[in-house]
């Protein structure tokens, strides 16, 4: 640490320890200024300037560091100085303090917290470039967070000082103001009859709805701000257009025509998306044809002869298209067009906040108007810029169903669970899968022991995992083609004969025409959602992987409801998106599910927890089906049973999983798991068996003890001692 932080810490701890050794939070309390209000104004009207150069000075103290008694303050200042000097000291104290405060946090903390937690402070940079004034002056005047939070917020990100003053100072006046006039209020009070003076009741009622008021005129001016240059329509052609068919799409038009909205559905290929056509749907069904095929290569294991499998890709991949077709009718045009959808084909791009341009796929363009627009197109499979990757026709999620024929050797790029679950089914039919990650395990959202878990089984199936591997080139030598990649700083060469790029996604706003109304895209293209969902407007959404930060299925079903019930019904009532009980589950073999917190995000969130462990290879079922690995963890806070996190690791994660999921959204602990009866044999029986494990590891020894005297004494005191049998020849 440099020296000059050192001293500013150190005469930082030596103020707030000097104000607490001098009772300094005893002092500031309204009790004590008013037993001393008669002396004080006596001091105070002979030495007008000195008092308040005096207080202004404490103020600035108070403020900067934090300490506690600032209100107190404030309405001392009314009660002491009147209206116009207490407000003119009040608000350039006030004001001077947060500055302090941004200024130490910004010297002291910035640099530290900006390496550390790098994208959420380019987060807030970037808000704060935008629209960082309007956003202060809206915590300024609606104070849900304590003002000492804002000035450490702030502080850390790239705000110039004097905006920050000057936004802090006007927007601060009115709440400055309302407490200080209850302090010349609360000056006033001689008696119990001033309790309930008007004067003294106007004050507090001001208090009281100052906040309320305020967000009230804040949202006022943000809306005529956002709208300005704008001419709403006078009538709309629907209620709410839907641009995109993917499953957050289907889900927002299917609320919207079940409560008897006006609804269109705009999307451009097939309607599904990504999940069924070319995600959830054809990789799981490729997945079922790989264990089949391990099951009959490894059906020893079962007491059967093992037989080697000859399966022809072409059948296997016309399998997958048949599940496709089996399931696509539940998404066809026909279906929601009967739920009151109406379906267009066709591309659109914004005119307005509320219009849209489409362009439809047999040439014909209109426009359309809704009240609400919500954006749901999805993403698409990430393409890194490597050299000679483009030339090698490279496979992704979306265009690998188009295969005829196995390729031999498979090099996969990625280790997320996109790459790790095709690598493991694409190894498991007979193809020598090369799979690369840039880091040093795969799956790097889930617990080292989970990684390692999965390594392991990847490995004795034959994948070939190159870890901290960094892809640098793609070329052809002597007609084959080979990929070099960076290996702790030497060239290593990998022949292939097809690769598959699975290194993340991006969203699909391109040709959206965002720009023209405002909207503005991250780096990976998605766009930022409010907590209701919103985009820059509050008739505009977004919702799904354009919207993230889950690319799940379930997840954008999830925003889909937010979407559109806000769209609807949001002049009424908004609805926040709540995340706090996510489960996914990556589906190679064995599979992993997690729910809540993991270990590692506990660690590093400094979440105190404890941790149960259930080993699988103990469950009945899991034994008779010949799957006895894997195993459960679950987090909860220490001594308690509320489930903070689970991770199951093994066959059947994913349903095992539900009841977990399940007890965390309903406040439901492991208690009640425990006591809830489970058939048998069954996978499901380990979540009970978990809770066992917790239960165990909890169980109140000290009434044990007692019970076990109970027991004892019951049998009573002169017992007949039974003879020792353990040498007895039978």
């Amino acid at each position: 640490m440099k020296r000059s932080k050192l001293i500013l810490i150190l005469a930082i701890a030596a103020v707030v320890g000097t104000f607490i050794g001098l009772d300094g939070h005893k002092l500031l309390t309204l009790a004590n200024l008013q037993s001393h209000q008669a002396s004080l104004d006596q001091w105070i009207e002979a030495n007008l300037l000195l008092a308040i150069a005096g207080y202004t000075a404490i103020y600035v103290v108070v403020t900067a560091l934090s300490l506690p008694g600032a209100v107190i303050m404030t309405l001392a200042g009314g009660a002491f100085f009147g209206n116009l000097y207490g407000l003119l000291a009040v608000s350039v104290a006030s004001t001077l303090g947060a500055c302090l405060a941004f200024l130490v946090a910004r010297f002291l903390v910035r640099d530290t917290l900006r390496s550390r937690y790098r994208e959420a402070v380019a987060k807030m940079d970037r808000g704060v470039e935008k629209d960082g004034a309007f956003y202060l002056a809206t915590l300024r005047l609606v104070p849900v967070f304590p003002f000492f939070l804002i000035n450490l917020a702030m502080g850390l990100t790239s705000m110039k000082l004097r905006t920050y003053a000057l936004v802090s100072w006007v927007a601060m006046l009115p709440g400055t103001f309302i407490y200080v006039n209850a302090g010349t209020q609360l000056g006033q009070i001689q008696s119990t009859s001033d309790i309930v003076s008007a004067d003294l009741l106007l004050s507090f009622a001001l208090l009281g709805v100052f906040p309320l008021i305020a967000k009230f005129v804040v949202g006022f001016v943000r809306r005529r701000r956002v709208y300005a240059g704008w001419q709403k329509p006078e009538s709309f052609d629907y209620n709410m257009l839907v641009i995109g068919g993917g499953s957050a799409g289907l889900v927002t038009a299917y609320i919207a025509a079940a409560v008897k909205a006006k609804v269109a559905l705009i999307e451009k290929h097939k309607l599904g998306g990504d999940c069924l056509n070319t995600g959830c749907v054809p990789s799981k069904a490729l997945i079922r044809s790989a264990k089949a095929a391990d099951t009959l290569r490894h059906a020893n294991r079962y007491g059967l002869e093992s037989v080697p499998v000859k399966g022809s890709f072409k059948n296997i991949m016309g399998r997958v298209k048949d599940v496709i077709a089996k399931i696509e009718p539940h998404d066809s045009p026909e279906r929601y067009q009967k739920l009151g959808v109406d379906c267009i084909f066709g591309e659109a791009s914004f005119i307005s906040p509320w219009e849209l341009e489409i362009k439809h796929n047999d040439g014909r363009t209109e426009r359309l108007t809704a009240r609400s627009i919500v954006v749901a197109t999805g993403g698409k499979p990430a393409m890194p810029a490597i050299p000679g990757l483009e030339d090698m026709s490279p496979l992704t999620s979306d265009t690998l169903w188009d295969l005829e024929e196995q390729p031999e050797r498979l090099l996969i790029l990625g280790g997320g669970p996109i790459g790790s679950e095709l690598a493991h089914a694409f190894v498991r039919l007979g193809t020598k899968v090369i799979q690369v990650q840039r880091g040093d395990r795969i799956l790097v959202k889930e617990d080292g022991d989970v990684s390692a878990l999965i390594k392991q089984q990847f490995e004795a199936d034959g994948v070939d995992l190159r870890l901290n591997h960094a892809a640098t080139k793609f070329c052809m030598e002597d007609g084959e083609k080979v990929a070099y990649c960076d290996h702790n700083g030497k060239q290593i060469r990998i022949p292939f004969d097809q690769v598959l790029v699975a290194v993340g996604r991006t969203a699909n706003t391109a040709g959206l025409n965002l720009e023209r109304i405002g909207v503005e895209t991250l780096p990976n293209g998605a766009v930022a959602v409010e907590d209701d969902m919103s985009l820059r407007y509050s008739n505009v959404f977004a919702c799904g992987d354009v919207a993230g930060p889950y690319q799940f299925t379930h997840a954008a079903s999830h925003q889909a409801w937010y979407a559109a019930v806000n769209g609807l019904f949001g002049q009424f009532k908004r609805f926040k998106v709540d995340y706090r009980v996510m489960p996914w589950v990556t589906f190679t073999s064995p599979e992993v599910a997690r729910v809540g917190l993991s270990e590692a995000e506990a660690k590093e969130q400094g979440v105190p927890y404890e941790l149960t462990r259930y080993g699988l290879d103990d469950l009945d079922r899991a034994i008779t089906d010949g799957e006895d690995y894997g195993f459960i963890k679950v987090l909860t806070p220490p001594g308690k049973d509320k489930i903070l996190g689970a991770v199951v690791v093994g066959s059947r994660a994913g349903e095992i999983l539900a009841e977990f999921t399940l007890a965390m959204k309903h406040g439901l602990g492991l208690n009640k798991i425990l006591g809830t009866i489970h058939p048998y044999p069954t996978w499901n029986e380990s979540a009970k068996y978990a809770a066992g494990e917790w239960k165990r590891a909890n169980a109140p020894e000290g009434v044990l003890k007692l019970l076990e005297k109970l027991h004892g004494w019951r049998r009573g005191k002169n017992q007949r001692r039974l003879p020792d049998t353990s040498n007895v020849t039978p």
